[in-house]
């Protein structure tokens, strides 16, 4: 083996470690940001397991009657429950639905 392919093959033994790497760090890289900018946007968002009645009756359709309904009908694990659960109407669950989540409660 002449010069040039002993160094062509030391070249390619050290590279191969990083090249093999770096596609599990990058998806490693990409999944951490992704849970921190749904937790972000979550945290913007309304928990409809913990909101008191004056923080749901600051939504659009959201009166007295829904808020003690949302109340009474806690705990959710999804926020589609509201509507599934006869909560809400599909109307007003619409006009609210990017603007609340349902956390895990809490055991």
């Amino acid at each position: 083996m002449n010069l040039r392919n002993k160094l062509l093959a030391a070249t390619l033994f050290l590279a191969t470690p990083v090249l093999v790497a770096s596609p599990a760090s990058i998806l490693a890289q990409g999944a951490a940001k992704s849970t921190a900018k749904a937790a972000a946007q979550d945290a913007d968002k309304l928990d409809i397991n913990t909101a008191t009645p004056d923080q749901l009756k600051a939504f659009k359709g959201i009166g007295d009657v829904y808020a003690k309904r949302i109340i009474d009908g806690r705990p959710y694990t999804a926020k589609n429950q509201l509507v599934s659960r006869g909560i809400l109407p599909q109307g007003v669950y619409d006009k609210i639905k990017d603007q609340i989540i349902a956390s895990k409660p809490k055991k």
